[in-house]
C-alpha cells in the first residue's frame, strides 16, 4: 500500500510541471488572440501612428508605467492565468506588456508602418503606444476567450465584489474606452461645437447610461445593487463616483496626448466631457469586459 502511494505521488510530481506549461501555454495562446482582437482597431487607426512620435516622451513613459500599474491590479480579477501572489500579478502583468509588444511590433511591421529604415525613436514610440491596448487585450484574454476555470474564476469574481474593487474595474474599463477614441481628432472638434447646454445634456446622458447600464439593464454580467441601496444611494455611491472617475481618467488621457495643452478652461471642461460620455460607458460594461 505505502509503496503504491509512493508511486502515485511521484507521478503527480511528474506530471504538475507537464500540466502547469501546458496551463501555461494556453494562457499565453489566449493573450495572443485577445491582443490582436483588442489591439487591432488601434493598429489601423491613422492617428495612433503619428502620436507614437508626437507624444512627448515624459507623458508617454507616464502612461506606461500607468497602464502597467494597472494591469498588475487586473491580474487579481482575472489575468490571462490564475494568480496568488503580488509577485505572481507583476509577472502577469509583464507578460501580458510582452505580448502586447510583440504584436504591436508584428503588426506594424507587416503593416508596412515599420521598415528599416525607420528611425528608432519613431519606431520605438509607435510600438509603445499600440502596445497599451494590446496589453490589455492580453490581460483580459482569459475573461473573453477562456473557459472560466471553475473556482479560480469565482475566487477572482469574489475579489471584485467589493466596493473598491468596483470602482477599480469602473475605472480600467473607463480607461481602456477613452484610449480607443482619445486619439481622434473628433473629441476636440465635438468640444469646439457644442454649446454650454449640449455640454449639460451630455453630462446627464452619461450618468444615466452609467447607472442603467450597471444597475437597471438586464445585461449578462451585470452588478447586483448591494442588500439595502436603494436607486437614490445606489446612484450617490457608485455611479456619481464612477461618473467622477470617468471624468479624471479623461481628462489623464486627454493630458497625455496633448489634446488640451494651452486650452482654454471652459475648451478642456468640453472635451472632458465628450470623451467621459465613452468613458463612463466603458465604466458601466466593465464587468463585462473584465
Amino acid at each position: 500500500m505505502t509503496q503504491a502511494r509512493t508511486a502515485e505521488h511521484g507521478r503527480a510530481d511528474r506530471d504538475a510541471p507537464a500540466n502547469s506549461n501546458e496551463v501555461y501555454a494556453k494562457g499565453l495562446a489566449r493573450a495572443f488572440a485577445g491582443a490582436i482582437i483588442f489591439g487591432l482597431p488601434l493598429l489601423m487607426t491613422m492617428e495612433m501612428w503619428t502620436l507614437g512620435f508626437a507624444i512627448h516622451p515624459f507623458r508617454l513613459l507616464a502612461f506606461i508605467l500607468s497602464n502597467f500599474a494597472v494591469l498588475v491590479v487586473l491580474s487579481r480579477f482575472g489575468g490571462f492565468e490564475p494568480t496568488e501572489t503580488l509577485a505572481e500579478d507583476v509577472l502577469d502583468a509583464l507578460g501580458a506588456y510582452a505580448v502586447g509588444i510583440t504584436v504591436s511590433a508584428l503588426a506594424l511591421t507587416v503593416l508596412g508602418l515599420i521598415s528599416k529604415d525607420s528611425p528608432l525613436h519613431e519606431i520605438a514610440g509607435m510600438i509603445a503606444v499600440q502596445s497599451v491596448p494590446a496589453s490589455f487585450g492580453a490581460m483580459l484574454a482569459r475573461k473573453q476567450l477562456g473557459d472560466g476555470e471553475g473556482e479560480k474564476r469565482e475566487e477572482e469574481e469574489a475579489r471584485s465584489a467589493g466596493y473598491a474593487g468596483q470602482l477599480f474595474l469602473m475605472m480600467a474599463g473607463a480607461l481602456f474606452l477613452a484610449f480607443n477614441v482619445a486619439p481622434t481628432e473628433e473629441v476636440v472638434l465635438i468640444g469646439l461645437k457644442m454649446t454650454a447646454w449640449h455640454t449639460l445634456a451630455l453630462i446627464l446622458i452619461s450618468l444615466i447610461a452609467l447607472h442603467a447600464l450597471v444597475y437597471t439593464v438586464g445585461l449578462a454580467g451585470r452588478e447586483e445593487a448591494p442588500e439595502g441601496y436603494g436607486t437614490g444611494r445606489v446612484f450617490w455611491a457608485f455611479t456619481c463616483p464612477g461618473y467622477g472617475i470617468a471624468m479624471l481618467v479623461s481628462l489623464y488621457v486627454l493630458w497625455t496626448f496633448g489634446r488640451i495643452d494651452g486650452a482654454a478652461l471652459d475648451v478642456v471642461a468640453a472635451n472632458m466631457v465628450v470623451l467621459g460620455f465613452p468613458a463612463s460607458v466603458g465604466a458601466a460594461i466593465a464587468r463585462l469586459v473584465v
